[in-house]
């Protein structure tokens, strides 16, 4: 169990080392985002901009102008709500070579409540053209994420998270910008999951198989540019689909995976995330039960997938 915005912190310490190139800003939240591992090898090259998330963003502009590779961080909920605006048009309409880590998304930030959720981050940052949009599902992944992005020219916004996670993969598993990864073959339904979801995916894939359901589950961790061949291919191949996001369901991955769907091969889709509601205060694990972001719940959205697909 390791919490995403912990693989960053060590992965970008690396990272700097490898990267003379590589500078990193935050907005006083160094000891939170993980950044505080770059701070403390390479001091030179760290940034504290204070509570000033849209100067934030334009200083990483003007670093990444300069031929730097730009690591910017804070709460998700403060880089693309309070920096929206710096995001889209110093960031990505110039294309710059800035990569977004925010950190503490999701509803999984518990107890800071509604106002610190970030639950419509995925929704904002893959609608602005050019923006590269990550989610990784552990640890290792995250990992190997911030290389990739580090790798890439252009602007990422990559997604973390506050709460320990599953380690999924082993380090055998080879990340890359744009691959979806099929974790379990089966044939009935396919559970398309990002972020920390993907572990409750597994688990609902294996409750199912108990019923006799043969429940395939692929990650999809760059929701932009998103595979959707992977898509597709699964869509064919089992006729029904459910995804998984600890996000709102409008605008994010359950949305990309419909539209895709839909345009090209149409089959049930039923998306589990927040529904169009606010978060609330509560610990991380009671707040993913009160909002249905379960195995449980995975199993009966795949329930009624198959229903409709019987129908068709």
């Amino acid at each position: 169990m390791i919490a995403t915005r912990d693989a960053y912190g060590k992965a970008l310490a690396e990272l700097g080392k490898n990267n003379p190139k590589v500078v990193v800003l935050d907005a006083d939240l160094a000891g939170s985002t993980k950044t505080i591992n770059f701070k403390k090898l390479f001091p030179e090259r760290f940034f504290n901009m204070g509570i000033a998330e849209q100067n934030l963003m334009g200083t990483a502009a003007g670093l990444a102008s300069s031929g730097k590779v730009t690591f910017a961080s804070t709460f998700a909920i403060f880089a693309v709500g309070r920096a929206f605006e710096q995001i889209r048009n110093s960031i990505a309409y110039p294309k710059m070579n800035v990569k977004i880590a925010a950190t503490h998304a999701g509803l999984t930030v518990g107890e800071d409540g509604a106002s610190h959720q970030a639950i419509e981050d995925i929704a904002l940052m893959r609608s602005i053209p050019e923006m590269v949009v990550i989610v990784p599902a552990d640890g290792v992944e995250t990992e190997q994420a911030v290389k990739a992005a580090a790798d890439y020219h252009g602007p990422v916004y990559l997604r973390l998270g506050r709460a320990r996670v599953p380690v999924i993969y082993d380090n055998n598993y080879q990340f890359k910008i744009g691959r979806a990864h099929l974790l379990r073959e089966g044939k009935d339904v396919g559970l398309i999951a990002t972020g920390l979801m993907v572990a409750v995916a597994l688990e609902a894939a294996e409750l199912l198989q108990r019923e006799g359901i043969a429940a395939a589950v692929l990650n999809v961790s760059t929701i932009k540019p998103l595979d959707q061949e992977a898509i597709l291919d699964l869509a064919r191949k089992t006729g029904a689909l459910v995804t998984a996001e600890e996000h709102t369901v409008l605008g994010g991955l359950g949305s990309a995976v419909a539209e895709t769907v839909g345009e090209s091969f149409p089959v049930p889709v039923m998306r589990v995330g927040v529904e169009d509601v606010f978060g609330e205060s509560g610990s991380p694990k009671e707040l993913l039960e009160a909002y249905g972001l379960t195995k449980e719940n995975l199993v009966q959205k795949a329930k009624e997938a198959l229903w409709l697909k019987a129908q068709s």
